[in-house]
């Protein structure tokens, strides 16, 4: 199987010293729906803004589909921040523009069928939505581009449970054959049924990575469930 993202001694330090990633070997399979998994100050976030360009690491290398992170990796991941970027004086319309323009392998068909579903008007403006209803058209713009390798961070925090089930069917069922989906999130209860593998990051540094099967059948628990007691055995 091909990997779609490969990190050899991974490490990034901020300026105070401190390992937000320290030392991380590890190699990401294509095709997959991976969970990013691990409590606050783990470097999730860290490590995929490493992964996008957005951050320089500080030691080790870094590679996606092959490719050194630069403009030819950036240009085939799709990326959802854990922070609202777009401005909310423009309509979801005019944004959808905007990205069709901006990305070449954006979908608008796509996007208006998924704002459709959550019944968003494409008419309104940022400005007048609620914080979730932002979130979720944040996430549909992200999910609307046909890309290779899809880094959501925590892309169902701020939507309501009502709305969780029918945004993580979307993410799974807007995913081209051989794309990957990188999770990052706390809510692991609610999506762990869509994960192929999850990955658990504690203190920088990569706790586990497996096929989810494999650790059901291996602990005989569900991976909500090991997530709370490695946690808690390592004092978080």
């Amino acid at each position: 199987m091909n990997e779609i993202l490969t990190c050899y001694g991974l490490t990034k330090r901020y300026s105070n010293g401190f390992p937000a990633i320290d030392n991380i070997t590890l190699n990401l399979n294509a095709g997959r729906i991976i969970g990013l998994l691990g409590p606050n100050g783990s470097g999730k976030t860290t490590l995929i803004k490493m992964i996008c360009g957005l951050l320089t690491p500080t030691a080790g290398s870094l590679y996606v589909a092959g490719l050194p992170v630069g403009p030819q990796t950036k240009a085939i991941i799709s990326y959802l921040p854990d922070q609202t970027y777009l401005n909310d004086w423009m309509t979801v319309h005019q944004i959808i523009d905007y990205f069709a323009d901006f990305y070449a392998d954006f979908d608008v068909m796509r996007a208006y069928e998924m704002l459709t579903g959550l019944q968003i008007d494409p008419n309104n403006r940022l400005k007048t939505m609620s914080k979730g209803t932002r979130e979720k058209v944040q996430l549909i713009l992200v999910m609307s581009r046909r890309a290779r390798f899809y880094v959501l961070d925590e892309p169902i925090a701020g939507v309501d449970p009502a709305a969780r089930d029918y945004i993580l069917s979307t993410i799974v069922s807007n995913v081209d054959p051989g794309a990957t989906v990188l999770i990052s999130t706390h809510l692991i209860s609610d999506i762990e049924h869509v994960l192929h593998e999850a990955v658990f990051l504690q203190q920088g540094r990569v706790a586990l990575y497996d096929a989810v099967e494999n650790i059901r059948k291996r602990e005989g628990k569900s991976v909500d469930e090991l997530f709370r007691e490695v946690y808690r055995c390592l004092g978080n």
